[in-house]
C-alpha cells in the first residue's frame, strides 16, 4: 500500500510553470529531472534536487547550437519532445526527440552540468523515446506507439526491432513509455488518452523487454478524468526509488481556473506524489496539491534567485528564447549590469525578434524590469506563441499596451513617459485591479482564469483578461513566458523579477 504519512508536506508542483513531460533519475542521493522544452532554446531544462521536492535549475541539456537545429521557420509546439534521462555505467544518458529536425537522437555526459555530446542520432520513428538497461548491459529504447527495439546508444544503431509491445487500454495516443526492471519483472508505464483532460498513467509487465505484456488489473493507475479535482490532466510519468526504498512518481498536470471549459495558462507543471505496492502492482492515489514529504525531513537545495540584476558572466540557465538566440542579438558586457538587447526583427508576431523570456512560474505573480529604451522599440512581453501574447513596449516617448489575439492585433493603452529608464511592471491576479470599461462586454461570465495588468512607473495602464493566453484558446504545447524583448534598435534592461504576487519584490 501507500507509504505511512510522515511528519511533514510540501506543496505541489514541485516545479511550477511550463515543465511538462517530466523525467528522472537518482545517483546516490542526487536527483535530476529534465522536461520538455519545445520550440524554446537553450532546450531540455536539467534540474537537481536532493529530496524530489525543492528543485533548482542547474542548466539546460541542449545549450548549443549544434545540439539544437530549429528552423526559424518551425512552428510554436515543434521543437524538442518529452525527452528521458538516466544514469549507466558512470555516464548519464539523455534521449529525446526533434521534431522540427532530425528526429530522435541521444546525448551523454560524464556530470549532470555537462558538457553534453553532439547528438548521436538514431533511426526510430515516432517520439517520447526511452532508455533501460537490461543485466547483460544491453540498451533497450521503447518509444510511442508503443514500441520497443535493442540498440546502441554510442552509434546510435538498432541492433534489434522494433518489436511491438503493450499499447495500453484503448484510449487513444498511447505514449511517454517508461521501461523498468524491479525485481524479477519489467514494468512498462504509458500514457494514454491524450495530454488534455483525459489523461492517465497505465502499466504492464513481462519478464523480458521482448515480452508478452500483462496489463496491469486495475488500469488506469493514474487519472483525474471525469472528476473536480483542481489538478487535471495527470500523466506522462516517471517512477524513481529513493535511497530508503520508497518509492514516487513524477507527472505533468495542470491547475485549470475560470468558467467552464477552465484555462490553465501556465502550461503543463511537474507534480510528484507518492507510489506504493501491492501484488506486484503500484499503487498510485490523487495528486494533491499538498503532499507528504519523502523522507523524514526536507533537504532542499540553495533557491533560486528571484531577481536577476544582469551582473553574473553569463546568463541564468532560466533565460530561453524562440527558436534561436543569435550571438549578436544580445549582450552583458556592452553595459555592464544591464542586458542589452539588438533587435533581430521588426515585430513579436513572427519568429525572429530578439526576445529572452522566464517560465511564468505562479497563477498570481508580480514581474518588473527597469528598461532603458534609448531610441529604440523595446518592453515587456507575456507571451505563448507569435499569435497570442500581450507587449508593455515603450518607443518615441510613449509606452503602450498592444494585445495580440490571434489574427488581431490592438493598442489597447497609451501614454507618454518621460526620457530614460522607465519600470515595467506585469501582474496577473484571479480578480479585477481596474475597473470593466465601458467598451467591455456584457451579458457573459466574466470569469477568466486571471487578469493581466500592466504598470508604468507604479501606475496603472491597462488590464487584459487572460484567458486568450491560454492553451485553451492558442493551443499547442506550451505555457505563458514572460520576458523582454527588442523589435527596433536597442534596448537595456536591469531589475529582472518574477514572484508571486502576495510576496513584496
Amino acid at each position: 500500500m501507500a507509504p505511512e504519512t510522515t511528519a511533514w508536506q510540501y506543496d505541489n508542483p514541485v516545479i511550477p510553470g511550463f515543465h511538462p513531460d517530466p523525467s528522472v533519475c537518482r545517483v546516490g542521493e542526487d536527483y535530476y529531472l529534465v522536461c520538455s522544452s519545445f520550440e524554446y532554446f537553450p532546450g531540455v531544462p536539467l534540474f537537481h534536487s536532493r529530496d524530489l521536492v525543492h528543485w533548482r535549475q542547474i542548466g539546460n541539456v541542449l545549450d548549443r547550437p549544434s545540439q539544437l537545429p530549429l528552423p526559424p521557420d518551425s512552428s510554436a509546439s515543434d521543437g524538442i519532445y518529452a525527452p528521458t534521462i538516466r544514469h549507466h555505467d558512470g555516464r548519464f544518458w539523455m534521449i529525446t526527440t526533434n521534431v522540427s529536425q532530425g528526429g530522435n537522437f541521444i546525448v551523454h555526459a560524464e556530470k549532470p552540468e555537462g558538457p553534453w555530446s553532439d547528438p548521436v542520432w538514431i533511426d526510430l520513428p515516432s517520439i517520447d523515446p526511452d532508455l533501460a538497461w537490461d543485466e547483460d548491459g544491453n540498451c533497450w529504447c521503447a518509444f510511442q506507439g508503443v514500441q520497443v527495439a535493442r540498440i546502441d546508444p554510442e552509434a546510435g544503431k538498432v541492433l534489434e526491432g522494433p518489436l511491438p509491445a503493450w499499447s495500453g487500454t484503448g484510449l487513444q495516443w498511447p505514449e511517454a513509455p517508461h521501461l523498468y526492471r524491479i525485481g524479477e519483472w519489467w514494468y512498462l508505464m504509458i500514457a494514454e488518452g491524450g495530454t488534455e483532460r483525459g489523461h492517465t498513467v497505465a502499466m504492464a509487465r513481462a519478464t523480458s523487454p521482448r515480452g508478452p505484456w500483462e496489463a496491469a488489473p486495475v488500469n488506469p493507475v493514474l487519472t483525474h478524468r471525469g472528476t473536480s479535482h483542481p489538478v487535471q490532466s495527470t500523466g506522462h510519468a516517471d517512477l524513481v526509488t529513493g535511497p530508503d526504498g520508497e518509492w514516487w512518481m513524477v507527472l505533468l498536470a495542470t491547475r485549470p481556473r475560470g468558467y467552464s471549459p477552465g484555462f490553465h495558462v501556465l502550461g503543463r507543471e511537474t507534480f510528484l506524489t507518492p507510489v506504493g505496492w501491492q501484488d506486484g502492482w503500484p499503487v498510485v492515489g490523487p495528486v494533491a496539491l499538498r503532499e507528504r514529504g519523502p523522507g523524514t525531513a526536507p533537504q532542499p537545495v540553495e533557491a533560486a534567485p528571484r531577481r536577476d540584476d544582469f551582473d553574473a558572466p553569463a546568463l541564468d540557465p532560466r533565460w530561453i528564447s524562440p527558436r534561436s538566440r543569435p550571438d549578436d542579438s544580445w549582450s552583458l558586457t556592452e553595459r555592464p549590469g544591464w542586458l542589452t538587447l539588438h533587435a533581430t526583427g521588426s515585430t513579436l508576431d513572427r519568429p525572429g525578434c530578439t526576445f529572452l523570456g522566464r517560465r511564468q512560474e505562479h497563477p498570481t505573480s508580480r514581474t518588473e524590469v527597469l528598461l532603458d529604451p534609448g531610441s529604440g522599440r523595446a518592453g515587456l512581453s507575456i507571451r505563448v506563441d507569435e499569435a497570442h501574447h500581450y507587449d508593455l513596449e515603450v518607443a518615441d516617448g510613449q509606452v503602450g499596451v498592444i494585445a495580440r489575439i490571434g489574427p488581431v492585433r490592438q493598442r489597447v493603452a497609451i501614454r507618454s513617459v518621460p526620457p530614460g529608464p522607465v519600470t515595467l511592471v506585469i501582474t496577473t491576479r484571479p480578480t479585477r485591479e481596474l475597473p470593466p470599461s465601458d467598451g467591455e462586454a456584457v451579458g457573459v461570465h466574466d470569469t477568466p482564469p486571471d487578469f493581466v495588468a500592466f504598470h508604468v512607473n507604479d501606475r496603472p495602464l491597462a488590464e487584459l483578461d487572460g484567458r486568450y493566453l491560454s492553451t485553451e484558446v492558442a493551443t499547442g504545447f506550451t505555457g505563458r513566458v514572460i520576458g523582454v524583448y527588442a523589435t527596433e534598435g536597442s534596448a537595456s534592461f536591469d531589475r529582472f523579477e518574477h514572484g508571486p504576487l502576495d510576496v513584496p519584490l
